[in-house]
């Protein structure tokens, strides 16, 4: 039994990121190909997404430039690819105020948006700061989070504390205090319906970006197999292990259970396809009578 369809949406990528960025102490090491992607849920008659990009104009597009980002697509033509609109979509869990996962919340007027109290409070008193402290803002669009505090003003922003089992049915949140971010979130499927799940997938947000910051370079992959941490964190390289290990845990440390984001080799795990757009569908898991959007 499965309850809920998970797909992985790529909306654009960066062709040549620094190694280093996603794989702590990989200095002069290269580059590797670092897809910008968000994560669709569908079950149990809700269309929930983890993270929703970026919108490539004004200040997000300048970010998007800096980085190198290459066809970036909106919210509309990659959900279209499983065929759904951005208005099927009634949840958002932001793991993270970064501006490749915040910064399309406009796109979503029926979405009830979820974010830790502590990212979206941190980020306002970072933006205050003098301008020489300004390096904890690299990846942040200022107007991220002004729109964040006007979703409130809506009563649409969910502020959570901390951790939230069964925010829709068995969907968990969790947070990884002052790691990748000041409150960076994970959100966990136990797609069999059971609080000690056996069917359970880990949506890592930012907190693990490659295979490798989960079994280590060349490692073979068991409970033994060390970690080794995302390169980009606002908090500790020990936190972001921290939450590596808790992430494991929820799955029996079945690495392939916790799904990176930004791994361009999802598609060498997972059924996938390739958009007429030049951007990758891959399918995690189908509900119960769900179709394949990838065959």
């Amino acid at each position: 039994m499965a309850d809920y369809s998970i797909w992985v949406l790529e909306y654009s990528y960066v062709s040549k990121y620094h190694k280093s960025g996603v794989l702590y102490g990989a200095h002069n090491q290269g580059y590797v190909k670092l897809p910008y992607c968000y994560a669709v849920i569908k079950g149990n008659g809700h269309v929930a997404m983890v993270d929703v990009g970026y919108n490539d104009k004004d200040y997000g597009k300048h970010l998007g430039d800096k980085f190198g980002v290459e066809n970036w697509r909106s919210p509309r033509e990659v959900l279209a690819g499983i065929g759904l609109t951005p208005e099927d979509v009634d949840t958002v869990f932001i793991t993270h105020a970064h501006f490749d996962h915040f910064g399309n919340v406009e796109d979503f007027p029926k979405a009830k948006f979820y974010i830790q109290e502590r990212e979206i409070a941190k980020w306002t008193w970072a933006m205050s700061l003098p301008d020489r402290l300004r390096w904890m803002m690299v990846a942040v669009d200022p107007g991220d989070i002004v729109r964040g505090v006007e979703l409130a003003q809506q009563k649409r922003l969910v502020c959570v504390d901390g951790p939230l089992a069964d925010v829709l049915p068995n969907i968990d949140l969790h947070v990884a205090y002052d790691s990748h971010t000041f409150a960076s979130m994970w959100v966990t499927v136990r797609n069999d319906a059971r609080a000690q799940s056996s069917d359970s997938w880990v949506l890592a947000g930012d907190l693990v970006y490659v295979f490798e910051n989960i079994q280590g370079p060349g490692a073979v992959v068991d409970v033994d197999t060390m970690y080794v941490p995302v390169g980009l964190a606002l908090g500790s390289q020990q936190n972001l292990v921290m939450a590596t290990e808790a992430m494991m845990k929820q799955v029996g440390y079945e690495a392939r259970r916790v799904i990176p984001i930004h791994e361009e080799r999802l598609k060498d795990s997972f059924p996938s396809r390739i958009t007429a757009e030049g951007l990758r569908i891959s399918e995690i898991c189908l509900a119960d009578g769900e179709s394949s959007r990838v065959r």
